[in-house]
């Protein structure tokens, strides 16, 4: 997303964990584009330290005067079985995807609010309107997003050029399977699996960007035949339990017996 934002010459503020790959994403937008250094900010940022987050929305603020969009891309998946999974790690899931989400979203609304104009980005997922065995904290943390966004959104009427848009991702190639939680929070995944029925990151990205161009509300963004299950969970939610029973049982049968496979309710991208 950076890279497709910096060749068209949008204002960026880069922000995660680890500074080092921030400096590698700003030294390649440098080199696809004509943005000059201080064209684009790098502010470390851990979601889950919520007290740094309204220092780090003002040093956004000293450097550019404004934020126009806040991107919401933080999150961790799972993989693991509820009845063998700790409760520390639904506690996890929870703190970054979702806890985090909106400790950030605050201060960076409180600021858009009075400018009277923002646009408010975030990363849901698929998960977020349905559900899926072997990701029951996963789905929980989306849905609880889902549901916090929306109910916001009409907080907001009073402010009609600022828009809250929910992107909801299917099955994107990324490396977040490599960095899904499992039963205990500290316990790495080790089945990774083929990636290359999924989406790419360039097309999902290049929609998310048409989505938020044009304003809307929510966007689903996923290829066949993970785009058609969505519409049966809106339309036929009967039907689409049926099929995620007949699916999920011979998911959790390939989990259990150390066989990575992705079909109908895969772990997707945040």
């Amino acid at each position: 997303m950076a890279y497709q934002l910096a060749r068209i010459g949008s204002l960026l503020v880069l922000s995660a964990r680890r500074e080092n790959e921030l400096e590698r994403v700003k030294k390649q937008c440098l080199e696809i584009s004509r943005l000059s250094d201080k064209d684009i900010l790098i502010v470390p940022l851990d979601l889950i330290q919520r007290g740094t987050h309204e220092p780090a929305t003002n040093t956004v603020l000293k450097h550019f005067g404004r934020i126009d969009v806040l991107v919401n891309n933080g999150g961790r998946s799972q993989r693991s079985l509820f009845v063998d999974t700790s409760i520390d790690v639904y506690n996890a899931i929870m703190e970054l995807n979702y806890l985090g989400t909106i400790s950030l979203t605050k201060h960076v609304l409180n600021h858009m609010i009075e400018r009277r104009q923002g646009k408010v980005v975030t990363i849901s997922s698929v998960m977020g309107i349905m559900g899926a065995p072997l990701a029951t904290g996963y789905c929980a943390s989306k849905h609880a997003l889902q549901g916090f966004f929306n109910s916001l959104r009409p907080e907001l009427t009073d402010y009609p050029e600022i828009s809250i848009i929910n992107i909801c991702p299917g099955p994107v190639q990324s490396q977040i399977i490599q960095n899904v939680f499992t039963e205990e929070v500290a316990k790495a995944n080790v089945n990774v699996g083929d990636q290359s029925h999924k989406m790419t990151t360039e097309r999902c990205v290049q929609l998310t960007l048409v989505s938020t161009a044009n304003d809307l509300k929510e966007a689903w963004i996923s290829d066949q035949p993970y785009l058609a299950v969505c519409y049966l969970w809106q339309y036929t939610p009967t039907w689409a339990w049926w099929l995620l029973n007949r699916v999920g049982k011979k998911r959790i049968q390939n989990f259990k017996s150390g066989v990575v496979c992705s079909v109908i309710y895969p772990i997707t991208v945040q």
